[in-house]
């Protein structure tokens, strides 16, 4: 199973952007028609496996952005690194689940402050489906702010905000309160479209300024063949801006702890992305059908511009 979706990135403007202004391609620097390619490392700051794969992946740019799960504990150890590397594209996976099965965390804020988040163990839920049954949108709100608030005084220069398990996509106040926090923190969103019904009147908050993420692929099941799988999705890449998500890790014992009896985004799974973007396969792969990597911390810098020169 594949998992598609198209997503934006937004962020806060008070201008629209005329019809005359340059595409995003051409604002970074490529034809117009370019094929641009986020490739996005997810979950950073949940296990020391995740931090340290991720990290020798975006020194060997082999991927361009990934986000960090602030919540988890592991974040001390990632926000140390990210704080001293500027120049790579950090988001914030913001968080609200705690999905892995002995492997638990809370909020940033205090259980007290956040009593709807939290369930009858201490932790955060680990479904989706009780999140939305159960929170208040002020304890979201103040444990998101938290999130984003806590990852700026860490020192890290943050390029974009996403949610994590789409949790922010599952209701239309959710949703809002998603995108009123980008345009708070100046942060593109990145906002699964189709997951959006048009009664949710997506447009009319999202902001005037923002960058069309037209085709994402996440791997939904574990393939067979880990390369010819990559190999095609990235043969699909088209002109635009597009995106795929990869979980990395090391299939290590810390990481076979952590994600017992969870085979999908589990350690083997994460060993086997790790791999594939580090090979000579993937890189050749992108210079054969001329795709360029690109990152959110590019595309917000474009949006910023853009507003600037208004």
């Amino acid at each position: 199973m594949i998992i598609s979706y198209v997503w934006l990135a937004g962020c806060v403007a008070q201008q629209q952007i005329v019809q005359s202004a340059p595409s995003l391609a051409e604002s970074l620097g490529y034809e117009k028609d370019a094929k641009l390619l986020i490739m996005h490392a997810d979950d950073l700051g949940v296990a020391q496996g995740v931090n340290a794969a991720s990290i020798a992946a975006l020194e060997k740019s082999a991927v361009s952005s990934a986000s960090i799960m602030v919540p988890c504990p592991w974040y001390n150890d990632l926000a140390a690194y990210a704080s001293e590397h500027p120049e790579y594209c950090w988001g914030i996976h913001l968080t609200l689940t705690s999905e892995w099965k002995y492997y638990k965390w809370s909020g940033v804020s205090a259980s007290s402050e956040i009593p709807s988040l939290i369930n009858d163990q201490g932790y955060m839920y680990d479904n989706v489906q009780d999140v939305v049954t159960h929170a208040k949108l002020e304890d979201v709100k103040k444990e998101l702010r938290a999130q984003i608030d806590k990852a700026i005084a860490s020192g890290i220069n943050l390029s974009h905000l996403d949610s994590h398990m789409g949790v922010l996509f599952s209701t239309p106040e959710l949703l809002r309160l998603y995108v009123e926090l980008g345009n708070e923190y100046q942060l593109p969103v990145m906002i699964m479209g189709p997951m959006v019904p048009p009664s949710w009147n997506l447009s009319e908050y999202l902001g005037p300024i923002h960058a069309p993420l037209d085709h994402l692929q996440m791997m939904g099941d574990f393939p067979t063949d880990w390369e010819s799988f990559y190999h095609e999705k990235l043969s699909q890449v088209k002109p635009g801006l597009n995106e795929i998500i990869v979980h990395l890790g090391y299939d290590n014992a810390e990481m076979q702890g952590i994600m017992i009896d969870h085979p999908a985004f589990g350690s083997a799974w994460r060993q086997k992305d790790f791999e594939y973007v580090m090979s000579e396969g993937f890189r050749a792969t992108l210079e054969e059908y001329n795709i360029h990597l690109v990152s959110y911390r590019q595309i917000r810098e474009v949006l910023l511009a853009q507003i600037d020169d208004k």
